[in-house]
């Protein structure tokens, strides 16, 4: 959630850093006009109270002497009514505050570029330079008879992939692969639920905005994960960490669903977009003044990764318009996908600042003080991509694929 506060203090740099994220300016107007009112009925209220106490001490004082107080006590009675019905109206905008405020994306950080769509997003700089081809690379969805599109649009319909044989144990050594590299830059392998409640999905931000891409389970108050960093950053929901336990830096495997409400008509052939899709995350919980270090960490970690597999790819700074809901800044990195001749986002990894931290209560002892953390994410990698990846940057012209040497061992 957005910092509120941040209304009263510097509102122009406020809406200016919403505006780039393309927020809906009504949205604004109301939420300001909420927040002022909302002052203004508090400030009414702390004087009524104030006046309560002060009439209550000088009706005691003058009940000891004897003197007639019953004018006193209706005026009293008077007043408790109408903090009564002021204590409503205050409680009323909250609740209106709170609803409008859950609809507010992050900001954005002052390092990151204003712009409209990825068009504008700025190339950082490039990691490996893509192969030359002697023949036309075949896209992934010609290059193997282990991905099975038609048998898993019978089952499950559009949007879904069977794979099978040796792109299955592909897929599976990459994923153990790409634990065990985390590992090795110390993030800590963790085990979570694939569904999760309303709450926990609040507390990162994908609800209540974007509940039309969610799967949610009839008559049951349970979602299926879009990414497993909703559960992995709510395992210190509402919890006060000690602060020698920061930074928490973790790693997850699991399996992801989106409904892709929005992509109608995109990437309809392969296994580009897919509404069941499997991704190793990275989820780290830090200090404030740590979290852009973090970002960096985390960044090289999925980079490197890439790299030991072998693959071109790219560091994108995203502008504000192409900036996730929670984000205050994000660094995706697209791998080389010789096919299209392009390249395509496999890694996504976001600085959310205290945004989530304040939806989800996640807070550190900062010494007497208790103060929000920040949380960071990244995927590490999308397994379903980098397979893609892996099959079209290695693949023969007889229509075998190498297998990159640091996955052999897994194989």
């Amino acid at each position: 959630m957005i910092n509120l506060k941040l209304l009263d203090s510097n509102y122009d740099e406020f809406v200016k850093k919403l505006r780039g994220k393309k927020t809906n300016e009504e949205l604004l107007e109301t939420l300001l006009q909420t927040f002022n009112t909302l002052k203004k009925e508090k400030i009414e209220l702390e004087n009524l109270q104030a006046i309560q106490n002060s009439k209550s001490k000088e009706l005691g004082n003058l009940a000891r002497s004897g003197a007639d107080v019953s004018g006193l006590k209706q005026e009293l009675s008077q007043n408790k009514e109408a903090i009564s019905s002021k204590s409503e109206i205050v409680k009323e905008l909250e609740a209106k505050l709170s609803d409008i405020a859950n609809s507010v994306p992050n900001i954005i950080d002052d390092d990151v570029p204003f712009g409209e769509d990825e068009n504008d997003n700025v190339c950082i700089k490039e990691v490996l330079t893509p192969r030359e081809f002697s023949f036309e690379p075949k896209p992934h969805y010609e290059l193997s008879p282990d991905l099975d599109f038609e048998r898993g649009v019978k089952i499950s319909g559009s949007r879904f992939t069977i794979i099978k044989g040796q792109m299955a144990r592909l897929s599976r050594a990459l994923v153990n692969y790409m634990i065990d590299f985390n590992n090795s830059r110390g993030f800590e392998l963790v085990n979570v639920p694939f569904l999760v409640s309303s709450n926990t999905l609040y507390g990162t931000g994908q609800l209540p905005k974007f509940e039309e891409d969610l799967y949610k389970v009839d008559g049951e108050d349970l979602y299926l994960i879009p990414t497993s960093e909703v559960p992995v950053t709510n395992i210190y929901n509402d919890e006060i960490i000690p602060e020698e336990e920061l930074p928490i830096k973790m790693t997850c495997y699991s399996a992801c669903f989106r409904k892709e409400a929005g992509s109608a008509g995109r990437d309809t052939r392969g296994m580009i977009r897919q509404h069941q899709f499997e991704k190793v995350e990275l989820v780290c919980i830090t200090k404030p003044e740590d979290s852009e270090k973090t970002l960096q960490d985390m960044v090289d970690c999925a980079s490197d990764l890439l790299a030991s597999l072998g693959l071109p790819h790219r560091h994108m700074l995203l502008c504000s318009g192409d900036l996730g809901f929670s984000a205050a800044k994000t660094i995706d990195l697209e791998v080389w996908l010789p096919s299209a001749n392009k390249f395509r986002e496999i890694s996504s990894v976001s600085n959310t600042r205290d945004f989530q931290a304040r939806r989800a209560k996640i807070r550190y002892k900062n010494g007497s003080k208790n103060t929000l953390v920040h949380t960071l994410n990244g995927s590490s990698l999308a397994v379903g991509r980098t397979l893609i990846a892996i099959m079209e940057n290695y693949q023969n012209q007889d229509g075998t694929i190498e297998i990159p040497e640091v996955l052999k061992r897994y194989m």
